[in-house]
């Protein structure tokens, strides 16, 4: 069986937010699976990005997030609490990112866990800069092996995250935080599961939503992830542009998904990049 964390952001332990929560460690649990959940609101996590965040500053004279980010995670520096949100998601195998849409992304609360834990030498910085390689990135990277899902609570109707929508594609508002934020550290990415007009479900509607959460829960490790591009994998160039004849027929950030008929994705140097290169096989369907 595997670890999963859940990483939970909302205010109110009775919110439908919450109770999906519940219900993914409820479900997981009965599989088998180990669950960790951190909840951020009950935890009184530190969102902003700041001094405090290191034990030892090396700049004194102007303060850089990204150098003593890169010193305290190298020397074992970081603020504890930092570390062992680290710690968590090198332990998972999993990881679900529980939260309510507001203002088209991530409550702030949220955004500062990524902003904190996600250090210079954990999830970027990583990886030999060379050549046409900029580093361990968008497919590799320090938590590549493992899988994320998105669990988003949202106000407005489906129609709006829709094709022709005027709040914009689901897929586009969510790509910072899916392609940006979870890729780029290696993490495969499924699909999300969304509930729509959240704040006006009914107790009649909750049984269906339950049902179809339960489902996609149960396909944790056996969904087929989103088939973002790997960096890395040949698909482009030096300047890390896609490479022209790719992407053909899609516009926006759809091209940036692996298509039928595209070039086999090919990650070299390491077994790591091996495995992750029979995960994009499987994935794009080669």
């Amino acid at each position: 069986m595997s670890n999963v964390l859940i990483v939970h952001a909302h205010p109110e332990p009775k919110s439908l937010t919450s109770a999906l929560k519940d219900l993914a460690v409820e479900t997981l649990t009965e599989q088998g699976h180990t669950v960790q959940v951190t909840d951020l609101y009950a935890a009184n996590w530190k969102a902003v990005a700041d001094r405090a965040d290191f034990l030892e500053q090396t700049q004194p004279d102007r303060f850089s997030y990204v150098a003593e980010s890169r010193h305290a995670f190298a020397a074992g520096t970081q603020s504890s609490d930092v570390e062992a949100e680290q710690q968590k998601l090198l332990w998972a195998d999993a990881v679900l990112l529980s939260f309510p849409m507001w203002w088209f992304g991530m409550p702030a609360i949220l955004k500062g866990w990524v902003d904190r834990v996600f250090a210079y030498g954990f999830a970027y910085g990583v990886g030999t800069h060379g050549g046409e390689r900029w580093g361990d990135r968008y497919g590799e990277g320090a938590l590549s092996g493992r899988r994320a899902m998105l669990s988003v609570t949202i106000g407005g109707r489906a129609p709006h995250y829709g094709e022709r929508g005027v709040n914009g594609r689901l897929d586009d508002l969510l790509w910072p935080i899916q392609h940006g934020m979870l890729f780029y550290p290696g993490i495969r990415v499924l699909p999300p599961f969304a509930v729509y007009q959240s704040d006006r479900l009914s107790e009649a509607e909750w049984p269906a939503v339950a049902e179809a959460y339960r489902r996609r829960i149960t396909g944790l490790f056996s969904d087929r992830p989103i088939t973002y591009r790997s960096q890395n994998g040949g698909h482009y160039d030096g300047q890390q542009v896609l490479k022209p004849g790719l992407g053909a027929g899609e516009t926006g950030t759809r091209i940036h998904l692996v298509q039928p008929g595209d070039p086999k994705e090919v990650l070299d140097g390491s077994d790591r990049a091996a495995a992750a290169t029979r995960e994009i096989e499987a994935c794009s369907g080669s």
